[in-house]
C-alpha cells in the first residue's frame, strides 16, 4: 500500500501523523524551537516531530529532541495531546497531525538548532512576552504550568 504520508515533509498525507513534543525546563526557562518549516513556520513551539514505526512515545521524544537541538531528555508521561490540521485554499488537508506532547527531563548537552529548526532557545516566561510563540504552546505552558 503507497501512503504519501511517508514523505519526509508531511504535505498533504492520506491519513493523520503522529508527533510528539517534549516540554522541558531547566533553571526556570522552557525549552523552545523557532520552527523552520510549516506547519507553525516562524514560530516559537515546543520541539519535537514525528514517531517512526516501532517507537514508543518516550522514545520518539528523545531522539526528536537530540536531532532538533542536541540535548539529551528523559521522556515522561503525556500532559497535553491535540491535532493540527490544515487546509489550502481548495479545501486539500496540507497537513494533519496527531501531536501527544511529554513532561520531560533535562540530562545533558548544549543546545543547538538542528533538523528543521531555524532557532532553539531556553526562554523565561517573561521572555515568551516579546516573541511570536505559537497559540498552542502558549496554551500548554499557561494551563498546565502555569508559565
Amino acid at each position: 500500500m503507497n501512503h504519501s504520508s511517508t514523505n519526509n515533509d508531511g504535505l498533504y498525507p492520506d491519513h493523520p501523523r503522529v508527533a510528539v513534543g517534549a516540554v522541558v525546563f531547566k533553571e526556570g526557562k522552557v525549552l523552545l524551537v523557532l520552527r523552520g518549516k510549516p506547519p507553525a513556520e516562524s514560530q516559537w513551539a515546543i520541539p519535537g516531530g514525528c514517531v517512526e514505526l516501532g517507537e514508543t512515545l518516550q522514545e520518539a521524544a528523545q531522539r526528536e529532541i537530540l536531532e532538533e537541538t542536541g540535548i539529551v531528555i528523559q521522556a515522561g508521561k503525556p500532559v497535553y495531546t491535540f491535532d493540527v490540521v490544515e487546509q489550502d485554499k481548495n479545501g486539500g488537508i496540507r497537513f494533519h497531525y496527531v501531536i501527544v506532547d511529554l513532561a520531560a527531563e533535562y540530562i545533558s548537552g548544549e543546545i543547538r538548532a538542528g533538523d528543521d529548526a531555524a532557532d532553539v532557545r531556553w526562554l523565561s516566561s517573561e521572555d515568551l512576552q516579546y516573541q511570536n510563540v505559537s497559540a498552542t504552546t502558549r496554551k500548554l505552558l499557561k494551563q498546565r504550568y502555569g508559565f
